[in-house]
């Protein structure tokens, strides 16, 4: 991709991050337009940032001028008014427009494993998901209807060494440090896939200019699948503990504190196993090679290094204790 003229609508979030170093490191002509405020992901310096609210279509074409791309990539956009933005923003202005989408837009509960692409998109349970699947929608029309060379790339649970994997954050670790229970949903055996953003990388920024990605939807995961038990033991591990773990329905968890809920019945809650092998037929040799034991001691790391980084959220930690009291019995 060296050369290539890149454009990242974000670019210093968990799962762009890694893409930004990625790109930059592979020759594009890396530009990000966003606000400028997370100060904990260093952006590129070969990058030529682009401040500008992208929520104000004014704003956005004040900041790119006259500039064509030969891809852009919308990290943030999340509601089909986003995309709609962005396609009176961007079309005729790039070769390429990637949309982050999500692979909770998969069928939920799966009919069948693995998922793959050709999965049917449902969601009744997350607006999120709902949400995505309708910028989808927009965009295979897009394509249909004009040619708008969009590519749509579903990531899974991506983390890096900021996100603990679980609902409350830090608040589960600092519950396991101090010998409390936390929850785990279900019975811990359902099926996760966890991707470290560096794997995510890897896979995704191969497919910036590739002229085989256009019209295309392909989910971007690990092969690394753990059951959420073996996900709190090796989280566990990483910050010197044992766990004391209470089984708890996801419906029961939904029952107490929705917010939380909602994310556990729309997704984490069934078993997701991806197939990747369309991935691979685009980016031959694409494997994932960081398992989360190893980005578990990343995440407790980055936290140790800082007390200001291990927040504990009251709300959810009242959750957790009124939970392991009523079902630890």
């Amino acid at each position: 991709m060296r050369d290539l003229r890149v454009l990242f609508v974000g670019g210093s979030g968990i799962i762009s991050s890694a893409s930004s170093r990625l790109a930059v490191a592979s020759g594009a002509d890396l530009y990000l337009l966003n606000r400028g405020t997370t100060t904990h992901r260093a952006l590129p310096p070969e990058a030529t940032v682009l401040r500008a609210d992208v929520r104000d279509p004014g704003s956005v074409a004040a900041a790119l001028g006259d500039l064509e791309f030969d891809a852009v990539v919308n990290w943030v956009a999340f509601t089909p008014e986003h995309v709609r933005a962005d396609l009176a923003t961007f079309a005729g202005r790039t070769r390429q427009y990637v949309f982050i989408s999500s692979a909770s837009a998969y069928q939920t509960p799966p009919a069948r494993l693995p998922v793959v692409e050709s999965t049917p998109l449902r969601n009744p349970f997350w607006r999120y998901s709902r949400d995505k699947i309708a910028c989808e929608d927009l965009l295979v029309a897009a394509y249909r209807d004009s040619g708008f060379p969009a590519t749509i790339v579903r990531p899974s649970h991506t983390y890096d060494r900021t996100l603990v994997p679980f609902d409350g954050g830090w608040t589960v670790v600092e519950r396991m440090r101090q010998g409390r229970p936390v929850i785990v949903h279900g019975d811990g055996t359902s099926l996760w896939t966890l991707t470290h953003h560096e794997d995510f990388a890897r896979g995704f920024v191969p497919l910036l200019g590739h002229p085989r990605a256009i019209g295309e939807a392909v989910h971007i995961t690990s092969d690394d699948v753990l059951t959420w038990d073996q996900i709190a033991h090796q989280l566990a591990a990483a910050a010197g503990v044992r766990p004391r773990i209470v089984h708890v329905p996801s419906d029961a968890i939904a029952a107490e504190d929705p917010q939380w809920g909602a994310g556990l019945l729309g997704d984490k809650a069934h078993s997701m196993v991806f197939d990747n092998s369309k991935l691979r037929s685009l980016v031959p040799g694409f494997v994932a090679t960081i398992p989360f034991h190893q980005g578990a001691r990343e995440i407790v790391a980055w936290h140790d290094e800082d007390p200001a980084r291990r927040r504990v959220d009251p709300r959810f930690d009242a959750a957790m204790d009124k939970l392991a009291a009523a079902w630890s019995r």
